[in-house]
């Protein structure tokens, strides 16, 4: 399915789609009470490459739990795998996944007035999974056969099938420092990398050269979804900018983490890097680097299941006019990412992760909320091996109500883990591959230098995300309702059309309706049986 606009404002070409597009903004200036609210327009022409690149991913700890996960499900949907479970027969899918599983509201209906609904991977060309080629490094030199079977995420009769895939594929040797990531997983540190940093940068590069010739791939993305390391100790004049990090590392300056080199060997690379854990891989110097050479990064930490739901429940609750003070978060699970994170330092990166991702959401009432208050917010995990993949996840959110009222809400939340995070790191890849490919510029300007790609942090993937990166002097937005808006509007502006206001005034207004009168084949009938409206 594709969709086709149908305007004088679009342009179709063998190579491109090209948009001329209104960005209506709203600029606010206080002035004691009194504010001042001016609109302003910016006229933009946005360019769209139509061909899709022929892909390449190299995932960091791609014999884990999320990493190997991911390959089965690229193999399981190239080859339409199906098995057997005990509620009949499975078919291999990418449920989670908004690229692939998700629609958008295109428009009404022009005869019945309808909403319309496409796939979101529709509106513009976007890289097909099945098409991508996979490579990556891991600590452990497991095969991804015996790495899946030890993750014990997938069902049995589903591995049965992958194996003779998935026993083809070894990682490459990674870089293991342990002074990052907890003590309990040294047994599996069996492929290391070996040498000084500025050694092990070089390898990551000779890999990525290596694997961008073997493959013939035009383009690659590296994603960190290894384990979660502790936060690095930022320091002035080792990670503060590109060249103190460059002079670091020939040093081999112990406070730079593994994240961090290979997030530099990417960007010198001219690859994408995309950060799924929750650590400051993104030191200064790193944010400097990428700004320089103009190389997308993206991050941190993937926002699959409870901090996905606190994202929308704060938001719901402070847009009701209603104030949380307590946000109270329990979870527990047994997969490595549990074991690591059974460790105090690396337990507190994925705290910090979890614990801001209401921020931006306090900071937009300031009727519930005066100055520097904050709702207490606690966050637990704890290590429970019997659970494996299945993590469970308890919340607890009090709010104070109408004069001096309360009201609680708990939830209880069981999920696959990782069947839960591979989609989104297959929808932060191709969405990252798909902003290589738009270009903007203002209308009137005619230079040779006119247009720009995005800014190198990738904010548009922030929905993904549980800490948001975003560039200095840049608002960090959590509210999921937000952060969707954002991806399907990007993509609409590509194609010339008006973001979806949800004001639906074709059908509020007299003169816009069909039919100003209501007519009793529109209205929906209820008939009622024993006193119940059906």
């Amino acid at each position: 399915m594709e969709v086709f606009v149908n305007s004088s404002n679009v342009k179709y070409s063998q190579d491109f789609i090209e948009s001329n597009y209104e960005y209506c903004t709203t600029s606010v200036e206080k002035n004691g009470n009194k504010i001042v609210a001016t609109p302003s327009v910016e006229r933009l022409t946005i360019r769209t490459e139509r061909n899709v690149a022929k892909l390449g991913v190299m995932l960091v700890g791609w014999g884990g739990n999320n990493g190997t996960t991911f390959m089965a499900g690229i193999i399981a949907n190239k080859h339409g795998l199906s098995w057997p479970t005990k509620n009949g027969i499975q078919l291999a899918n990418w449920f989670g996944s908004i690229t692939q599983a998700s629609t958008v509201r295109l428009g009404s209906n022009s005869e019945d007035g309808e909403d319309v609904y496409v796939p979101l991977k529709s509106l513009l060309p976007m890289v097909d999974p099945n098409d991508i080629v996979v490579d990556g490094w891991d600590i452990s030199d497991l095969n991804l056969a015996d790495a899946m079977e030890r993750a014990r995420v997938l069902e049995p009769a589903l591995q049965q099938q992958l194996k003779p895939y998935m026993m083809k594929y070894k990682p490459r040797p990674s870089i293991y420092d342990p002074i990052f990531i907890a003590a309990n997983q040294a047994d599996r540190a069996n492929s290391v990398i070996d040498g000084t940093k500025t050694d092990q940068v070089k390898r990551i590069m000779e890999d990525i050269t290596d694997f961008r010739k073997s493959s013939g791939v035009d383009r690659v993305i590296v994603l960190w979804t290894a384990n979660t390391e502790r936060f690095s100790d930022v320091i002035e004049g080792v990670h503060d900018t590109a060249n103190n990090l460059k002079s670091a590392i020939a040093a081999n300056h112990p406070e730079i983490s593994p994240s961090t080199l290979f997030a530099y060997a990417a960007i010198k690379t001219n690859c994408i890097y995309i950060n799924g854990s929750p650590q400051n891989t993104f030191v200064p110097g790193i944010l400097d680097m990428a700004e320089r050479d103009g190389v997308f990064i993206a991050g941190d930490d993937l926002k699959s299941g409870q901090t996905k739901l606190k994202s929308v429940l704060v938001d719901f609750l402070i847009g009701a006019g209603i104030k949380p003070v307590s946000i109270v978060s329990y979870n527990h699970l047994g997969n490595n990412d549990g074991k690591n994170l059974s460790a105090p330092e690396q337990f507190r990166s994925k705290e910090i992760s979890k614990s801001n991702v209401v921020d931006d959401m306090i900071s937009s009432n300031d009727i519930l909320y005066k100055a520097g208050e904050k709702p207490d917010h606690c966050v637990v995990i704890k290590y429970v091996p019997y659970v494996g993949d299945s993590k469970r996840a308890m919340d607890e959110y009090t709010s104070e109500i109408m004069c001096g009222g309360t009201n609680t809400i708990v939830v209880h939340n069981t999920c696959e883990d990782s069947l839960l995070a591979t989609p989104i790191i297959l929808d932060l890849i191709v969405l990252a591959e798909l902003c290589g490919r738009i270009r903007f510029k203002r209308k009137d300007d005619d230079s040779t230098t006119a247009y720009c790609n995005f800014h190198p942090v990738l904010t548009i993937l922030s929905y993904l995300c549980k800490s948001p990166l975003v560039p200095r002097g840049t608002p960090v937005v959590n509210a999921l309702f937000k952060q969707k808006a954002c991806i399907e509007n990007v993509l609409r502006a590509c194609l010339g059309l008006a973001p979806d206001s949800n004001m639906l005034l074709e059908h509020k207004l007299p003169f816009m309706m069909k039919s100003a009168a209501v007519s009793e084949p529109n209205v929906k009938k209820r008939k009622i049986t024993n006193g119940i409206h059906t």
